[in-house]
């Protein structure tokens, strides 16, 4: 029986999801296919969890990096994905998560190159064939949205049911939160 693999992109430094191969862009670079072959083989890993990761990269690259998570991916596999959501209704939010923004005052000098809302996301994730659930999302009038979903398959911090910030009546730092599934079957 193969060995269920699960891995933490971009865990900086924190250890949110025990039991997972928490992993810095030194050890996987998402672009980086050499890095990705050195570490597994094709069709090995069972779950993969990037927070906060994804708007660090253009949308082509994007795309490039979510090819090779569906490469490596078992299939039935999934990416967990949160980003920054572009369509949250607060001005402050969006202006520290705006491309070139300042970044929050812990994170100074932020650079995201891109900022995502669920249309864009998921598009991103379905031209490379995953099939895509929306987790927690603002939609285009701003109002939130948020599918029953388990942090056994990966706990995002910055999240509805994780982030202390967001336990009141108004979430204060929402993310965008998606699994990307690679089917079980090639369609």
């Amino acid at each position: 029986m193969q060995e269920d693999i699960k891995v933490v992109i971009g865990a900086g430094g924190y250890n949110n999801n025990p039991g997972w191969i928490h992993t810095e862009e030194t050890e996987l670079h998402l672009l980086n296919e050499r890095n990705w072959r050195q570490n597994f083989e094709p069709a090995s890993i069972s779950s993969l969890l990037a927070e906060h990761v994804w708007e660090h990269l253009t949308y082509e690259d994007g795309k490039k990096a979510a090819s090779l998570a569906y490469h490596y991916l078992k299939p039935g596999g999934y990416v967990r994905v949160a980003v920054p959501d572009g369509l949250f209704p607060d001005e402050h939010y969006q202006k520290v998560v705006q491309v070139g923004g300042p970044g929050p005052e812990d994170h100074p000098a932020f650079d995201h190159k891109i900022v995502y809302t669920h249309g864009l996301l998921r598009a991103l994730f379905e031209e490379v064939g995953f099939k895509v659930k929306l987790l927690e999302y603002y939609d285009d009038k701003g109002v939130f949205h948020c599918s029953e979903w388990s942090g056994d398959d990966g706990v995002i911090f910055r999240s509805s049911k994780y982030d202390p910030r967001n336990q009141g009546e108004v979430p204060l730092f929402p993310s965008l939160i998606v699994d990307a599934i690679k089917p079980c079957k090639e369609e």
